[in-house]
Parts: C-alpha cells; structure tokens; sequence
C-alpha cells in the first residue's frame, strides 16, 4: 500500500484538488486498491471546534468541470505521527514544506514538492488569493501525473 498526504495551508483548496485528482487517476488506471490517498492542512483556519470546513465551493467547481467528486471532504490538521504513517508528504509551496518539517520535526526523506516529481522547483500558486482554479487544476495534474510516473519507475506499483 503506497500512503500519500497532500498538504497546503487551509486543506480546502490546493491538497483537496490533489487527493481526488490522484483518486481519480488510479481509479482509472485500475490500481486504486495499491493506495491510500488523503489531505491536510499545515494551519487550523479552515477548522472549528474540531470540525474542518469543506472543500472551497470554487475548488470543488473545478474538480467538478473534470468530472471528480470532492464529496464529504473537510478540512484536518496534520500531525506529526503522519510522518511516520505516510510514505509521501507532499507539499504544494515552499511555506508548506517548511511547516510541514516544522510540524513532524523531519526534513526532507518523505516529505516532497508536489512539482519536483515534474522535475520543477515551482509552487503551486494558492488559488484562494490568485482566483486561478483552473491553474491549479493543471498545475495539480502535472505534478500527479508525473508522480505516478515516478511510482511507475520505481517499481512501487503493482501492474
């Protein structure tokens, strides 16, 4: 079973659209049941007495226009012990990367930029301030895509 956590700040835009993107795409590569595939936020804005908020109504919007459902998705926290659960943590900018190692007291090993599987340093521009969803989205699917590929590669997925 291949673990991965996509993590940005709030978990209501950016990692959201990277989990049911990636679902999506081994869902129909038939390789679904080799994965756990989830989401999580670096702060606790998007959540409330315990209770994260749903995906972004415009994320969710462009998820939808590709045909993937983010149904029942709220917003959680990381924690530091998904270090040791997750085989990937993968960040969507730098500010993540560096909370994320703050947060699980890690650097580097597990812990990625979405785009570096692509071969790029890039950030994946937050939406909820550029109003670019459909940047996202695509930005998104290169890093997924080329992250399967990287699993691919490596031997990691069963065929």
């Amino acid at each position: 079973m291949i673990k991965i956590l996509f993590i940005c700040h709030g978990n209501i835009c950016r990692s959201p659209i990277a989990e049911f993107i990636l679902k999506d795409m081994v869902k129909k590569e038939g390789i679904e049941d080799q994965f756990e595939i989830a989401s999580a936020a670096t702060s606790t804005e998007e959540i409330w007495n315990g209770i994260g908020n749903p995906v972004y109504p415009p994320a969710r919007k462009e998820l939808e226009k590709h045909g993937i459902s983010s149904e029942g998705k709220r917003a959680v926290q990381l924690k530091k012990a998904d270090y040791d659960y997750y085989d990937y943590l993968i960040g969507m900018d730098a500010m993540n990367i560096r909370n994320i190692e703050r947060m699980t007291g890690h650097k580097g090993g597990k812990i990625h930029m979405l785009l570096e599987f692509a071969g790029k340093e890039d950030n994946i521009a937050d939406p909820w301030y550029t109003s670019r969803f459909d940047i996202a989205y695509r930005d998104i699917s290169e890093g997924c895509q080329a992250l399967l590929e990287y699993l691919y590669k490596k031997g990691a997925i069963r065929q």
